[in-house]
């Protein structure tokens, strides 16, 4: 073998050593990578109320801050306007649930459905537990779910005080002959990612308030606290209307099968609403995502990263979407990418 060959191979060698090793790392940080990019989607909130003070001519750090300080206070506000209430109706949902599975199973066995509802519920239960139990090993190492909470929440606090120094410092990492595209493609994540959340908060309070009239409507007991839960679960694309339904039908059936029925056609007229106009809204006016691949990407990250990753799955999904038609259809098939909606504009 001739001395460039044998270059040339242990070079090819060295180079899939190296990936294979990046991928190893990948997988033994891969909670510590969804913290990043839990503190980037933060970020991204962040810059966009500081936008409002970067029209008063402040500098980066002043406008985030009073982002962060706004932030601060309206929740401080909804709390002290709602708190109270919020959590009596969550404290009395929780006393109600154990109460609501007993009554469906009644009714379930009167109408002689042969179905061990209480026995569903405890499996539900305990897969729970073990997916968090996995998922949270490293959270638990560090002091738990709230200080996962706290550096997701100061890390976004970096992020957004100077973006333009992590924007470069990643590009820094790239050979010169892909510097412009990456750049390219990084804005346009930073782009979807502030119309998706913009798009989706306006969605979770609208599904939040269409339940709420319904629930109030047919007297269900925890109205607020089950509206709160589907505005919440919205932003789990396909499950989450699912899982919000649970406890408001169960809920329903415990005051009353009627009830419990009209509870049924709530949701899942609140559901078609949300999935045939809210959603399609959201996706137009930020990036327009096949169904298909937001469907299989909530499976595929509640698979590799438990419940933080079914909750982070859809600004990932935007992000590999953003990518793949960059650097796949763009720059390989020299084909024009999907660009997000709006101003073509650094973010």
């Amino acid at each position: 073998m001739r001395d460039d060959d044998l270059i040339a191979f242990t070079r090819k060698a060295l180079a899939l050593l190296f990936i294979v090793a990046l991928a190893a790392l990948v997988v033994e940080l891969s909670y510590l990578l969804i913290l990043v990019f839990a503190s980037v989607v933060v970020a991204v909130v962040l810059r966009s109320l500081a936008g409002h003070f970067l029209r008063l001519r402040l500098g980066n750090g002043a406008a985030v801050g009073l982002a962060v300080l706004s932030l601060l206070a309206i929740f401080a506000g909804l709390g002290a306007m709602f708190g109270g209430l919020v959590s009596g109706q969550f404290a009395e949902l929780g006393h109600q649930l154990p109460r609501a599975v007993d009554a469906a199973q009644a009714y379930l066995d009167h109408w002689h459905i042969d179905y061990n509802l209480s026995e569903m519920a405890k499996v539900a239960r305990e897969q729970l537990s073990s997916i968090f139990q996995r998922a949270s090993g490293f959270v638990i190492s560090v002091g738990g779910v709230v200080a996962d909470v706290a550096v997701v929440f100061v890390g976004g606090i970096f992020f957004a005080a100077d973006p333009a120094f992590y924007r470069g410092g990643v590009l820094r990492l790239l050979p010169r002959s892909v510097e412009s595209l990456m750049a390219d493609a990084l804005d346009d994540c930073g782009r979807g990612l502030q119309l998706w959340l913009k798009g989706q908060m306006v969605s979770s309070l609208f599904i939040a308030a269409l339940t709420l009239a319904g629930l109030l409507l047919l007297d269900v007991p925890s109205a607020y606290a089950l509206a709160i839960l589907a505005g919440a679960f919205d932003f789990i694309p396909y499950l989450g209307p699912v899982l919000a339904a649970i406890p408001g039908v169960l809920v329903g059936f415990s005051a009353s099968p009627t009830t419990g029925l009209w509870t049924i056609g709530l949701f899942v007229l609140v559901q078609q609403i949300q999935g045939h106009v809210v959603q399609p809204m959201v996706q137009k006016s930020s990036v327009d995502l096949p169904p298909v691949v937001l469907l299989f990407t909530v499976i595929a990250t509640g698979t590799l990263f438990g419940p933080p990753g079914v909750l982070l799955a859809a600004p990932m999904t935007i992000v590999g979407y953003i990518l793949v038609q960059h650097l796949y259809i763009g720059a390989m098939l020299g084909r024009s990418p999907k660009r997000p909606a709006g101003p073509r504009e650094p973010t």
